[in-house]
């Protein structure tokens, strides 16, 4: 069994969970007849001529560090056959920041599109959020169709290595792996096969049978002697089985694997941009580097496992509220330096497919943009493999033409029994206007996926019944568990984030009398998997709600591992517990005269097809839930020893008892799975040194995050909301505006201290001269070429520097510690004061040691995206680092030889 590397767990306090879809039951906006067909007489010209003056409006407020470089239209400039963005000519210089991000795309379906297309305009009321007053659409006429060009880096033995998903490089190496030989391989194969393939065969292969038409959550059926596939979700198992598993990338896989699942529909990388948003703990953290090493080691271990990865949601799905009918409108530097960067990281880990989102980017839905399917993702990234809807996400049979390959779960509405694609595409190919050689392109992405990850070969059929677990016909209950319960209980552990420790209040020290107090330390009164896709707030806090949820097969409370860890202690020790959060009285008698009192408190979230207390998937607000706040001050009020313990989705807000003298600890235990009181008990005495560091900053008040959830709207409203933070997510909006953060971002402390030291840098000798001449170009600070899979190039991409330094164990009990590198770019960049851009998980360094730690950066590292030229740039000026053991945490310093 192969685990995730460490240094991954550690770092990210959300445990890096493998993700899920999101299938909630919402319904698609657009009321389509899907039915009608066109005919070539339907063919509607472009419209689009007034674009680019409007656009401007989206993107105006955009701050200097995104937009400063920002002077024409990258639409025009990227000139893909595969591509519409010729619908867009050039725009001006004030527009460009828009334009370079906008899109066109399909709207609806034959017969009510449109013949006037505008784009989308961010209209403010007084009375009101901001809307967007339409979308930009994408006309129905004759579309031909090119494949894209294929990447062509040449395998380089050390460096490059040619392999396949079955034997990726070992976590944390530094190797990058060429999958470009094991695709084109799959290709070939793929397109043999479907090679006799009727326009109704190949039509089948991209869509879905229809929500509840087969055993997955997901199902394409099967084509002559083509078995078709089975998608399933989630980031903590198998989803709707039984023997689920939580978030380790091989394990995982192997389990997806062992139940007959296909496609399992995880790694999530949104970027958790807005503190209370609903899904945020399915992903790794609000730093695009942090999600993008998350995301590629999740996916080499999940393919290593034998199914394929779906990277998602792409892309800006940062809120549920309004998600499908809200428009992201982003800069096109922002979107590749943070949104797109976990997604390129992923293409770089072989992802077999991408599943986009429910939201609209700059105006046009996430599943028919062409500006980021096409361009974007399988132009300028180099994917080889598909991209499917959310469900119900697509809303045009023209999506196909804008770069979606695959419709899920198939029927525009659950149950309509109608579809975008199915006969609808079959009659578009027909009348002339989406060419056959597309269609082609969609089955052979799909099936070059299978072959990739050896799926024809003694692959296991499903079996397990998605939507009647209690079938006995269809339910084989198939065990995949093996050990992965104590996998669970280590990245648990590991995760395990101490904010506050006075006074060596931790580790426990066999305490005599313990008190428990706080709903979150014991069972659900319904049990583990009461409420439906554990959408309630009862009992301690072990996932989120959602789609991105698994049964639990058990849950070991706290309450439970403490008992059975003081009775270890001595026979003599004492438990009491008071489970109740608004009986202060009650809790109070409790904690009274007690060794030591343990406060659990939560606060949850999830999907937005379920409420819980008022929370419509996103947090109302960042406070904790279930009258914590006052629950802590009132034990501490009586216990001079107490312990806080919070299970949390994301950031909370913690000054109302954060600095009680009483409240001697604090353990930010995220969300643990089923071993949860087995992993905090594990931290709690000591067996585990703590070594968790927080992926998000953690605030003092809501106010000082550079986002805010947008909410309001109705009915077909479409709501805008502008990324004018830009570059400046999380972390990087306190540094850059100034802002003293609660604990930040990196943060977390040991029961040991360590020291850094011996700092080294060097240029690391090529002795291939492979890109020579792109690498002379870079260092003159010109922009990468706009060419296919630019932005994965070997060349951007192999370690060009190397940090060499010391970590020394300087306390008394052996512990990890996570160094970090920060790399501060020069003024003439743009950047945030501070960009993570490296990390090393030091692991049982013993008291008195001293390790020697190297963290590699590439060229990629120092670049930022042009959007003139479309590629990526060496900015003049001098660069500088950082190295210590958070965000604002810094040890060492030096300057790169750039």
């Amino acid at each position: 069994m192969v685990v995730l590397n460490a240094r991954l767990s550690a770092l990210c306090a959300l445990l890096l969970a493998v993700c899920a879809s999101s299938h909630a039951q919402s319904t698609v906006l657009s009321s389509v007849a899907s039915s009608a067909s066109a005919s070539s007489s339907d063919v509607v010209s472009s419209v689009l001529s007034s674009a680019s003056s409007v656009l401007s409006d989206v993107s105006s407020s955009a701050p200097a560090s995104a937009s400063s470089a920002a002077s024409a239209s990258s639409l025009s400039s990227f000139s893909s056959s595969a591509s519409v963005s010729s619908a867009l000519s050039g725009s001006s210089a004030a527009s460009s920041a828009a334009a370079s991000s906008a899109n066109v795309s399909s709207s609806s379906i034959v017969g009510s599109a449109s013949t006037n297309v505008t784009a989308s305009v961010a209209v403010a009321t007084s009375t009101g959020p901001p809307l967007e007053s339409t979308q930009i659409t994408l006309p129905i006429s004759s579309y031909p169709f090119t494949p894209f060009p294929v990447p062509s880096d040449t395998p380089v033995p050390g460096v490059f290595p040619s392999t396949t998903p079955k034997s990726p490089p070992p976590p944390g190496s530094s190797l990058i792996p060429d999958f470009g030989p094991a695709w084109a391989s799959a290709h070939a194969r793929a397109k043999q096969l479907i090679s006799s393939w009727s326009l109704d065969e190949k039509v089948s292969v991209a869509t879905g049978v229809g929500w509840m038409g087969g055993r997955c959550v997901g199902n394409i059926a099967a084509v002559e002697d083509w078995p078709g596939l089975c998608l399933e979700d989630s980031p903590l198992g198998v989803r709707f089985t039984d023997f689920p598993f939580p978030r380790a990338g091989l394990a995982m896989g192997q389990e997806f694997k062992g139940k007959g699942v296909h496609v399992a529909l995880g790694p999530m990388m949104n970027m958790g941009r807005i503190a209370q948003g609903g899904r945020n703990w399915e992903g790794f953290g609000a730093d695009p580097f942090l999600s993008g090493e998350a995301a590629y080691e999740t996916v080499l271990g999940l393919q290593q496992g034998g199914v394929q990865a779906c990277a998602k949601h792409y892309i800006n799905n940062e809120q549920e509220h309004f998600r499908t009918q809200e428009s992201s409108n982003v800069d096109d530097r922002t979107e590749h330096e943070v949104y797109v960067h976990p997604f390129m990281r992923a293409v770089q880990a072989g992802v077999a497919s991408v599943m986009c989102s429910y939201n609209l980017v700059n105006g046009t839905y996430a599943c028919e943009n062409d500006r980021t399917l096409n361009q974007i993702l399988k132009d300028e990234i180099g994917f080889q493999g598909y991209v499917m809807s959310d469900w119900s996400a697509q809303h045009s049979t023209l999506s196909a033409v804008a770069g979606l390959d695959m419709s899920m779960p198939g029927d525009i509405t659950f149950g309509s029994h109608t579809s975008y694609f199915g006969m609808n595409l079959t009659d578009f190919v027909e009348n002339g206007t989406i060419a056959e050689a597309r269609v082609d392109d969609m089955a052979e992405r799909i099936i070059a996926a299978w072959y990739l990850l050896g799926q024809d070969k003694n692959y296991p059929a499903v079996s397990f019944n998605a939507f009647d677990t209690t079938d006995p016909a269809t339910n084989a209950h198939v065990d995949v568990q093996d050990d992965h319960y104590q996998v669970v209980r280590e990245i648990g552990a590991a995760g395990t984030v101490l904010l506050k420790n006075v006074g060596a209040a931790l580790p426990l020290k066999k305490p005599r009398s313990i008190a428990v107090i706080g709903n979150d330390s014991g069972p659900s009164l319904r049990g583990p998997n009461g409420y439906s896709d554990r959408g309630g707030d009862d009992g301690t806090l072990a996932m989120g709600w959602g789609s991105g949820t698994a049964q639990f097969p058990y849950l070991i409370t706290p309450l439970e591992a403490i008992q059975e860890r003081a009775r270890q202690d001595s026979p003599g020790s004492q438990v009491s517990w008071f489970l109740g959060n608004w009986d202060l009285a009650g809790a109070e008698a409790t904690a009274l005269d007690q060794d030591v009192a343990l406060v659990f408190v939560n606060a949850d979230s999830g999907e937005d097809y379920i409420t819980v207390d008022g929370n419509e998937g996103d947090r109302k607000n960042l406070t904790l839930w279930g009258n914590a706040d006052n629950l802590i001050n009132a034990i501490a009020g009586v216990n001079p020893n107490t312990i806080v313990v919070v299970h949390s989705v994301g950031p909370a807000i913690l000054e109302p008892w954060i600095e009680n003298p009483n409240v001697t600890a604090v353990l930010w235990a995220n969300l643990p799975g089923e071993e949860s009181g087995n992993a905090l008990v594990d931290v709690l005495w000591g067996d585990v040194n703590p070594s968790g560091r927080l992926a998000y900053t953690i605030a003092k008040s809501p106010s000082d995050y550079g986002a805010q959830l947008v909410t309001g709207g109705s009915g077909n409203e479409i709501l805008s909301i502008d990324y004018t933070e830009g570059l400046n997510i999380d972390y990087r909006h306190f540094d850059a505006n100034n802002i003293q953060p609660r604990f930040e971002f990196g943060f977390g402390l040991s029961y040991t201290t360590f020291s850094y030291s011996g700092l080294r840098v060097s240029v690391i000798p090529q002795w291939d001269p492979t890109s020579a001449a792109l690498e002379a170009a870079w260092a003159a600070g010109k922009a990468a070429p706009a060419a296919a899979g630019g932005s994965t190039a070997l060349w951007l991409h192999r370690p060009a520097f190397e940090v060499t330094f010391q970590v020394r164990n300087t306390g008394d009990v052996a512990g990890t510690e996570i160094a970090q590198l920060y790399v501060h770019f020069p003024a003439s960049a743009g950047e945030p004061p501070s960009v993570l851009r490296g990390f090393e998980d030091v692991q049982n360094v013993r008291p008195g040691e001293s390790r020697t730690v190297t963290i590699t950066l590439s060229r990629y590292d120092l670049s930022v995206w042009d959007v003139v030229a479309q590629g990526w740039r060496k900015p003049q000026g001098a660069f500088t680092f950082s190295v210590g053991a958070s965000s604002r945490d810094f040890r060492l310093k030096g300057v790169l030889p750039v």
